[in-house]
């Protein structure tokens, strides 16, 4: 039976829907997004850089206007790194416990300062917001990553912030207090005052710190190897309904990892990543790492492609050195010197750029348009 206004007639009952949000990085951004909120509506975050085909692709699939379940707060678009991008819906309760256990591991407070210049429309730059509305910490918003504005930030008070690897290279990171460090791998000579975060869009960010767990985040490892994640910070659903999480509140991340000696997670990367050669594994990030001190790459991206008698082949994609050309025998050789002979690629693609998504991960099963193939 419907609710009956006090004149006898029938209360219409509210819908809560998802509302399209322009990421864009201005003052009025909080403003837009609390508005949003304080209708009872849910937001979608996106990326104003998109072209109009791209952003109306994302309307319809993520069913811009139509109805949310009450108490959901954002669909957030996942990377895309391959294939159409999933809608995760994260809740009130899911992005308020990740803010509180964020800011308690960082020591965030009131006298803190946030610091937002990742794009808006990835969780990662988002959840900066987030975890300051909720904290009660003061905030400062720019549009993009801007190296300049970013160290004036600092200067001016700005205490914690959230960086990739690319980034942190262009500043002074000791005039922050602490540096949230997620996208691609951390550097091996990353600073003391930077925490190399473990997480996705499905967890609302970061929820392993330093290979430590937040406070209330469960991991468990299973026989395969897979990391498997139990917290308050999970997503409910995809928008299309569907829920990745079993029956006892596990979400399957997918990755793939293992318990160090002194008890931290040490993750070994996307399951779909790991290269078979030979019946030999071999994990792309070795190997990138071992390149990268490579004086010949400027940038460097390994994946396996298929071959019919080693079942896959290690390809380096590499940008060169300014005046370098880099050769398939020397970048061979150079990983040799410290690794077993199986990680030394046998593939080269010498290509303009790296494709990555705009957090800096690598886009491994992208198709590099300028390149020249090398093959053994």
């Amino acid at each position: 039976m419907p609710t009956l206004r006090h004149d006898g007639t029938p209360e219409r009952a509210v819908v809560t829907r998802l509302i399209e949000l322009d990421a864009t990085g201005d003052s009025t951004f909080v403003d837009r997004l609390l508005a949003i909120w304080e209708r009872g509506d849910a937001a979608l975050p996106l990326d104003a850089r998109l072209p109009e085909p791209a952003r109306e692709r994302l309307r319809s699939s993520m069913r811009v206007g139509e109805a949310v379940e009450p108490g959901d707060a954002l669909v957030v678009p996942t990377s895309g790194s391959t294939g159409e991008p999933k809608g995760v819906v994260l809740t009130h309760d899911a992005i308020a416990a990740s803010a509180a256990a964020t800011n308690a591991r960082l020591g965030a407070t009131a006298g803190s300062r946030w610091l937002a210049c990742l794009p808006l429309a990835h969780v990662g730059g988002l959840a900066v917001v987030t975890r300051a509305l909720l904290g009660g910490i003061d905030l400062v918003v720019h549009d993009g990553f801007d190296a300049g504005r970013v160290t004036q930030a600092a200067r001016d008070g700005a205490s914690h912030v959230s960086l990739v690897t690319t980034a942190l290279r262009r500043i002074d990171p000791m005039l922050f207090e602490v540096i949230l460090l997620g996208g691609s791998r951390p550097p091996a000579d990353r600073p003391a005052n930077a925490v190399a975060t473990y997480g996705m869009t499905e967890t609302g960010s970061g929820v392993v710190y330093d290979g430590r767990p937040l406070d209330g985040v469960e991991i468990d490892i299973d026989a395969e190897g897979r990391i498997k994640l139990r917290c308050a910070m999970l997503l409910r659903s995809y928008r299309d309904g569907t829920v990745p999480v079993d029956a006892d509140g596990w979400f399957d991340t997918g990755d793939l990892g293992r318990w160090l000696d002194d008890g931290r997670l040490h993750v070994e990367g996307r399951a779909g990543d790991l290269i078979i050669t030979g019946g030999e594994n071999v994990w792309p990030e070795a190997v990138e790492r071992a390149l990268s001190g490579h004086p010949d790459v400027a940038g460097v991206m390994v994946r396996g492609v298929g071959d019919p008698e080693w079942g896959q082949l290690v390809e380096a994609v590499v940008v060169p050195a300014p005046g370098a050309a880099p050769t398939l025998d020397s970048l061979r050789a150079h990983v040799k010197e410290s690794h077993p002979a199986y990680l030394a690629p046998r593939s080269l693609v010498v290509a303009d750029e790296i494709p990555t998504t705009s957090l800096g991960k690598p886009r491994r099963h992208a198709t590099v348009t300028a390149g020249v193939r090398h093959q053994l």
